[in-house]
């Protein structure tokens, strides 16, 4: 029997569409059930508890809610969407690992300040190619509470920094590591599409329980066989937390990859599946969907720069602050004065002043996007206008040169570095959610949504 370790890719943030009328239609409590897609009806003016988490509740609201959203999903993109029960268990589990996120963020003191969520509004409204205020507009003609899907909203970004905290507590990587993947066959050899189908197993599972679920999943394989979509049957049957969108993993470095299933997936052939392989989450099915292999050599452009800051102070206001930098910008461009000279005496960032604002030779992204977008529009000589960074501090930056260096193999120590860190951070989250869930008191209370029509786990929380 194979075993490997497959890191889980978790979105962070789950797709935020916006409601369509047919969408609304479907969550309406006018909309009585009669067919097997339909979303469940509610009771009007009522919301049920239909689980228990820790001391935190999943509502009936908020699974029917998240089952439209599924449900509108897979049919926007052409699917086929599994049975309406199946579906709801499904859904029902993810909201269950959510709140158990939120939880643990906030007993971590994680917290999403209001500039945060507004930001990722903003950025919601702008994939829509729509204003905020736009936004808005278009929820509530939808029947969206505008108020509820922000507080969603910021429940994903906490999960987010939780991910984030955890995987890098686990992510320590050393120069031996990075040298040993560099000089492994899987290094430098693309990436590949994968999706994955997971039967999951408990922590010390029982001989009963393993024969169960590789029964589970070999009468998976045969149905795979026998021409059944992968993508619904990982919607249906998976444990994993992608199971939502049909098993994907998205495309993966192969040099993320555990060197077993390496292995296995060099024999492949795009389109082709797995039999079960036995990890340490249970049994997983893994298909491949494509493998590309990009250039690995790396030629990129180096600026060389200076930079003047001013900043604000408790004795230098904002106003003040810009004033002077206006007039630095004058003295140089109009009077021309030396930048080197004025750098040196007069600017605050302590990085480069001593050195008259010198940066150094760089790639464009180096001192952040804002700079590097400002610098490749740019002619060597010329000297920026004042821009203001998001601390209030106000710039000039003036471009020296420009030049191509070859970058391949210190741009391959970091993705080596980058995949070593990755495959080591999902493997942490992975197993930190499993021992979230085995730890928590989860108590489902809607019939049909469990396991059997009760399923309780963990001890009742302390009052």
């Amino acid at each position: 029997m194979n075993t490997f370790r497959l890191p889980a890719l978790f979105a962070p943030v789950a797709a935020l569409v916006l409601a369509t009328p047919a969408f609304a239609q479907l969550l309406s409590p006018d909309n009585p059930p009669g067919t097997a897609q339909q979303a469940p009806q509610q009771v009007q003016g009522l919301d049920r508890i239909v689980a228990v988490v820790n001391d935190g509740v999943v509502l009936q609201s908020e699974l029917n809610q998240t089952v439209g959203t599924i449900l509108h999903q897979i049919q926007a993109q052409g699917g086929t969407p599994p049975p309406l029960d199946v579906l709801q268990k499904q859904v029902l589990q993810r909201l269950i690992l959510n709140k158990l996120e939120v939880q643990r963020a906030r007993d971590n003191g994680l917290r999403v300040s209001d500039d945060q969520l507004d930001a990722a509004v903003a950025n919601v409204a702008q994939q829509n190619k729509m204003t905020v205020p736009q936004l808005q507009a278009a929820m509530q003609r939808d029947g969206v509470d505008y108020g509820a899907f922000r507080e969603q909203l910021r429940d994903q970004l906490l999960i987010q920094e939780l991910r984030q905290q955890v995987m890098q507590q686990a992510a320590q990587v050393s120069d031996a590591e990075i040298d040993n993947l560099i000089s492994s066959p899987a290094f430098k050899q693309g990436e590949v599409h994968l999706a994955r189908i997971l039967i999951g197993l408990p922590e010390g599972a029982t001989s009963a329980q393993i024969d169960a679920a590789k029964a589970k999943a070999d009468k998976i394989e045969d149905e795979l066989k026998a021409g059944r979509d992968f993508s619904q049957l990982a919607v249906s049957s998976s444990d994993a937390p992608d199971a939502l969108e049909g098993g994907d993993l998205g495309w993966r470095p192969v040099d993320e990859l555990p060197g077993p299933i390496v292995q296995i997936i060099n024999a492949m052939q795009p389109g082709q599946v797995t039999a079960p392989l036995r990890d340490p989450s249970g049994f997983t099915i893994v298909k491949l969907i494509d493998r590309r292999t990009p250039d690995t050599r790396r030629i990129v452009t180096e600026y060389h720069a200076r930079h003047l800051m001013i900043k604000p102070t408790a004795v230098l206001t904002p106003e003040q602050a810009h004033g002077k930098i206006e007039t630095l910008y004058r003295d140089i461009v109009d009077g021309h004065q030396d930048f080197a000279a004025l750098a040196k005496k007069d600017s605050d960032d302590p990085t480069t002043a001593n050195a008259g604002g010198d940066m150094g030779w760089f790639m464009q992204d180096d001192w952040g996007s804002e700079v590097g977008k400002l610098l490749a529009s740019m002619k060597p000589g010329e000297v920026s206008q004042p821009f203001q960074s998001p601390d209030g501090s106000w710039h000039i930056i003036q471009l020296l040169g420009t030049r191509q260096a070859d970058k391949t193999e210190e741009l391959e120590r970091d993705q080596a570095r980058q995949a070593i860190a990755m495959r080591k951070g999902e493997q942490a989250y992975e197993q930190f959610l499993r021992d979230l869930r085995s730890s928590a008191y989860v108590d489902i209370l809607a019939p049909g949504l469990g396991e059997d029509a009760t399923a309780s786990t963990g001890s009742p929380p302390s009052p």
